[in-house]
């Protein structure tokens, strides 16, 4: 019998000076012990993985919290204080201290809680049993639910305790179990959870758009999400809050391609490569998702037909493509394009359009407005239209290096609109 770990290994971010006074303010307020690390952080150090942040879970009261950080000197923000949550801020570094607590009641949506002494009742109200592990400042593990760290170890996502009833509590988690399962699962998926997923998927219908997002994107950053965007569709989870992925296989070709090509994961691009190239569709989603504005125009813009990117394109056709595209957006479209078609015969090709992107600098337009007025073009919307006329010929030209070609093109183009 494999012998589990009772203890984590000094970690650079336990024993960092930021860390370490976070601690030593709560625990002068409180006592030894009275505060623990929790979460990613030690799910992460067990699994020998980077760590995003350092949450941190404690006895004290938030109002307790706030004393102690502020008579060390820190900062404290109540960024969550309803729900017990106090920002605490060293050197430069937020840390989320939070209040030990249960639940009093929850609707899906959110939870009124109380505050308890208790780390098994902080625990019980955790969503999976990996994420329900503390871990003292000297790196001592403590595992309420008694199965958390061989969860983490092995890559089982099992939800503490009952699942159907840590959904009901917040409808999101659907979400998160497939998150978590295309970042650490490994094997074959608990069958309680998927069967409590797939049950309560319909109450997950007007959720709140932004978490919604939030969850979708981080799934899709995942490494290789393919297993668990597969499970989401056989449990038609991925059609209640996706509706209009019809098909998966340029998607999973993508995938296939960041991973092999050893590109960087991107969420948004994948996002894009499961949606119809249609740009409708790609607004619609960023809508129903509440997309930032960027994130929208990127989906917008890489579901665009025009120009028509292929593998064979010449450079002169591509030069061309960057200009209008812009550097962005044409990556994106060769990437779909490229999972889009049959992909070992064209590899060559493809990656050889994507670094014709990185290589090549758009020329800026040798000409200016006034110079077109100074032509004798009227000031007005024949200044733009002349501009474009001259601008579609230097492209056309390969953005020519002949400053006074372009300006002799634009008399030329002058003379024929004026007189």
């Amino acid at each position: 019998m494999t012998t589990l770990p009772t203890k984590l290994s000094p970690q650079p971010w336990m024993t960092a000076p930021a860390t370490q006074a976070v601690m030593e303010a709560l625990e002068a307020r409180g006592f030894s012990g009275c505060a623990r690390f929790v979460g990613g952080c030690v799910r992460n150090a067990l699994l020998k993985t980077p760590i995003d942040d350092v949450d941190i879970a404690t006895t004290l009261t938030p109002d307790q919290v706030t004393e102690a950080l502020e008579a060390a000197g820190l900062s404290a923000h109540p960024t969550g204080v309803e729900h017990g949550t106090i920002t605490a801020v060293a050197m430069g570094q937020p840390f989320e201290v939070t209040t030990l607590r249960r639940d009093v009641s929850t609707d899906g949506r959110r939870a009124v809680v109380a505050f308890t002494n208790s780390w098994e009742e902080d625990a019980q109200r955790r969503d999976f049993r990996l994420n329900a592990i503390y871990a003292e400042r000297d790196g001592t593990l403590h595992d309420p639910t008694g199965q958390g760290v061989a969860d983490a170890l092995a890559g089982r996502i099992v939800f503490v305790g009952d699942a159907m009833t840590r959904i009901r509590e917040d409808y999101l988690r659907i979400l998160r179990f497939f998150r978590f399962q295309a970042w650490y699962g490994q094997g074959e998926p608990d069958s309680a959870a998927l069967e409590a997923c797939k049950a309560l998927k319909g109450m997950l219908s007007g959720r709140a758009a932004e978490r919604t997002a939030k969850e979708v994107l981080k799934l899709l950053e995942a490494e290789d999400p393919r297993s668990a965007l597969r499970l989401m569709a056989a449990t038609s989870v991925l059609s209640a809050v996706l509706p209009m992925v019809k098909a998966m296989g340029r998607f999973e070709a993508l995938v296939e391609i960041q991973t092999s090509q050893l590109f960087e994961t991107d969420g948004e691009l994948r996002l894009a490569a499961l949606i119809p190239d249609d740009a409708k569709v790609a607004r619609d989603l960023a809508e129903r998702l509440r997309l930032s504005n960027a994130t929208k125009d990127r989906l917008i813009a890489a579901a665009g037909k025009e120009p028509r990117i292929v593998s064979w394109m010449s450079p002169r056709e591509a030069r061309r493509a960057v200009y209008r595209l812009g550097v962005r957006t044409f990556q994106d479209r060769i990437k779909l394009a490229w999972a889009a078609s049959e992909r070992s015969a064209a590899a060559t090709q493809w990656r050889g359009l994507l670094a014709l992107a990185e290589s090549w600098t758009p020329p800026p337009f040798p000409l200016t407005g006034e110079e077109v007025i100074a032509a004798g073009a009227p000031r007005g919307p024949m200044v733009g239209q002349v501009m474009r006329e001259v601008e579609d010929w230097w492209i056309d030209q390969d953005f020519i290096d002949d400053r006074l070609a372009a300006v002799e093109r634009l008399k030329a183009v002058v003379q024929g609109m004026v007189y």
